[in-house]
């Protein structure tokens, strides 16, 4: 007698996933599959994304071939479709990164194109956004010799906190909201930068907080190679002369090397590489930097301002 073959159900988790995405605009199977994927296999998706992953050496000439078959608009059109405008991050302050895992209500904000001034993923749709799961940094977990400690990236909400806590149960664990706080305030104190993730195969929406080095991470990795990931928060350091002795904490810390000392030995601040996230703002002892509105960016990420 054949043995009956068994069939193993859809995870839960899976299920809210699919359910959420019946309801989602101009969400695609396509995109369900690479979001699927994405959330399955991080630590895959990402190590190949990163140029780390072995499997990154074997598909890199077999997709750059495949790359010669397909039209591809020219590089001046308007529309051309880029791979940041559907996976991005946008810097925010560690007071901005706190209200994101703060919140206690379902909320919707939609086309927020003045903050996240992308084609795609730019929306903040939380359901129980009291859910948060802890994951070891997908792009930490890649390097050799990655910062410590690596349970930094936050998945807040519902359905991917309870996707990342099903199927990944061995990198990540479900935390409180005061949890998540202590990880951002301990990661703000290694001086990294907190970046909110946006990805239009996870429905289109932030989903993540991500604790940033430029060691490390892939989007920053990517942005220096002229691929814009990162977007900055809004802000820009400003430098009050008199009260700076010269001593560079502030640019050690700097993970985008927008500050350096000039010829009177006072810190100066590229404004077209400041990010605006404010880590060298609290490593200054003397109070010599601070954080002011740049209008010419985009406004930041402030929920409560936002609702």
């Amino acid at each position: 007698m054949t043995e009956k073959r068994r069939i193993t159900p859809i995870a839960p988790s899976t299920r809210a996933f699919i359910e959420e995405a019946r309801h989602a605009p101009n969400y695609s199977w396509k995109d369900f599959i690479h979001g699927y994927v994405y959330a399955r296999w991080p630590y895959l998706y990402i190590g190949t994304g990163v140029g780390e992953s072995r499997l990154a050496h074997i598909l890199g000439p077999i997709l750059a071939w495949l790359s010669r078959f397909r039209p591809s608009p020219p590089e001046d059109a308007p529309n051309r479709p880029t791979f940041a405008n559907g996976y991005h991050g946008k810097v925010v302050t560690l007071d901005a990164a706190k209200q994101l895992v703060s919140v206690d209500q379902d909320i919707s904000l939609t086309n927020l194109e003045h903050v996240i001034p992308f084609e795609k993923a730019r929306d903040i749709i939380f359901t129980d956004p009291d859910h948060i799961a802890v994951l070891d940094c997908p792009c930490r977990a890649s390097r050799p010799d990655p910062c410590l400690p690596l349970d930094v990236c936050l998945i807040v909400g519902e359905p991917f906190a309870g996707f990342i806590l099903e199927h990944n149960p061995e990198r990540a664990r479900a935390i409180t909201s005061d949890e998540a706080i202590s990880i951002l305030s301990a990661e703000h104190e290694r001086g990294h930068v907190h970046h909110a993730y946006f990805k239009d195969a996870m429905l289109g929406r932030f989903y993540a907080i991500c604790n940033c080095c430029a060691c490390c991470c892939g989007a920053m990795q990517a942005t220096r190679n002229g691929i814009p990931m990162i977007i900055p928060s809004g802000y820009v350091a400003l430098v009050e002369p008199d009260n700076c002795i010269g001593c560079e904490t502030c640019a050690r810390y700097c993970q985008f090397g927008a500050l350096s000392l000039d010829d009177d030995f006072v810190i100066s601040v590229d404004e077209s590489a400041c990010m605006g996230c404010g880590v060298c703002v609290d490593k200054c002892k003397n109070e010599a930097l601070s954080l002011v509105l740049d209008p010419n960016r985009v406004a930041p990420l402030e929920l409560q301002q936002l609702m």
